[in-house]
C-alpha cells in the first residue's frame, strides 16, 4: 500500500536502533524531511504527513538512510546544516559546526556592540566601527560567515590549513553572497604568520574554535567523528593546546591594543590557559571572562590584549 513520511520515519528508525545508530529518531526525522524539502520533520503540515511518497522519494531517502547507516554525520549525510540561521553546505571531512559554537559568535557580537555603545556616549562624534577580525581555523566557514551576517560593516580574513575547508568556506561565503567582505587563506597559523594575516591592518577580535580536544581523549570520540571527520581539525595535542598556544603568541603582533581573543576549549583549559598566560607575561594578554556553553561547562574565554 502506500508509504507516508510517518511511516518511512518509523521504518528507519527502527533500522538504525537495530543497528546502534545514535539519535535514531531524529536522524530519521532530518533526512525525511530533507526528501521532503523541509528543514524539521516537526515543521511538515499533515497534508505533507500523509500524502504517499513517490518512489523516487523512497529512494532518495533510502540513499541518505543507507549512508546514515554507515555512522556518516547527518550533516554530511544532507550536505547541509544550519548554523546562526545560515544554512551552510557540509562536505567530509571538513568540521562539523557544533551547536555550542553559535554562542562564540555571540560573544564576538556582544563585545562589538558594546564597544559601539561606549564610543556612542562620547561627546565627539565617532566613526560607525568597521571591525577586522581574524577566525583561525574557518572549517565550512560558519563562524566566519555569522559574524559578516551580525556585524554588516565587519570584514573577515579566514584562514585554514586544509585546502577542503578553504574550498568550503569560499563555496558558503558565495553561496551566502558574502565573499566581497572575505579574504579566505590557505595557510597554517604558526609563529610567522603575521605578515599573512594583517592584509586590512591590526585586527579587532581574532576567533576560533581550534582543536582543542587533549590527544588521549581522541580514541573515544563517536565513530562518526574518527571516520569522517579531519581529525586535525580536533586534535590539540597532550595538552589540548597546541593551537591555542600558537594563536595566543600571534596575538599580540596582530591585535589593536583594545583587541580581544575569544576561544572555544575545554572546559579544563581555563585555568591552563590564565597559567600559561602568566607564565608568558611578554605577550601582555590578560584572561578578561570564561563563559559556560549551554550545559553549564566553561568553555569560551575572552582574552584581552593589554599592550600600550
Amino acid at each position: 500500500g502506500p508509504v507516508t513520511a510517518t511511516d518511512v520515519v518509523n521504518y528507519w528508525q527502527t533500522v538504525f536502533e537495530t543497528n546502534g545508530i545514535p539519535e535514531a529518531r531524529e536522524s530519521s526525522e532530518y533526512i525525511v524531511s530533507f526528501v521532503l524539502g523541509a528543514k524539521t520533520f516537526q515543521s511538515l503540515n499533515s497534508k505533507s504527513l500523509h500524502t504517499p511518497l513517490t518512489t523516487v522519494q523512497q529512494e532518495q531517502i533510502q540513499q541518505l538512510s543507507r549512508k546514515r547507516l554507515e555512522r556518516m554525520p547527518v550533516q554530511y549525510v544532507l550536505g547541509e546544516w544550519d548554523f546562526q540561521d545560515l544554512t551552510l553546505k557540509m562536505r567530509p571531512p571538513v568540521f562539523i559546526p557544533r551547536p555550542e559554537t553559535e554562542d562564540l559568535v555571540s560573544l564576538v557580537v556582544d563585545e562589538e556592540s558594546q564597544k559601539h555603545e561606549k564610543n556612542s556616549g562620547l561627546c565627539f562624534p565617532v566613526p560607525a566601527p568597521h571591525p577586522v577580525i581574524l577566525e583561525v581555523g574557518c572549517g565550512s566557514g560558519a563562524i566566519a560567515l555569522s559574524l559578516l551576517c551580525r556585524l554588516p560593516q565587519s570584514r573577515v580574513i579566514a584562514v585554514d590549513k586544509e585546502k577542503a575547508a578553504v574550498d568550503l568556506t569560499r563555496e558558503n561565503a558565495h553561496r551566502l553572497q558574502l565573499h566581497d567582505r572575505i579574504h579566505i587563506l590557505h595557510h597554517e597559523v604558526s609563529y610567522s604568520s603575521a605578515k599573512q594575516l594583517l592584509p586590512w591592518g591590526p585586527i579587532d577580535f581574532i576567533v576560533s574554535n581550534p582543536p582543542y580536544v587533549f590527544h588521549e581523549d581522541m580514541a573515544s570520540l563517536d565513530a562518526e567523528i574518527l571516520r569522517y571527520e579531519n581529525l586535525d581539525a580536533l586534535d590539540g595535542g597532550d595538552d589540548g593546546m597546541r593551537v591555542i598556544k600558537t594563536i595566543l603568541a600571534l596575538a599580540p603582533s596582530l591585535l589593536k591594543n583594545s583587541g580581544s581573543v575569544f576561544l572555544e576549549v575545554d572546559p579544563r583549559h581555563p585555568a591552563m590557559v590564565e597559567n600559561w598566560l602568566q607564565a608568558h607575561p611578554n605577550l601582555s594578554l590578560v584572561l578578561h571572562a570564561v563563559h559556560k556553553d549551554f550545559c553549564g561547562k566553561p568553555r569560551f574565554l575572552h582574552i584581552q590584549n593589554q599592550s600600550t
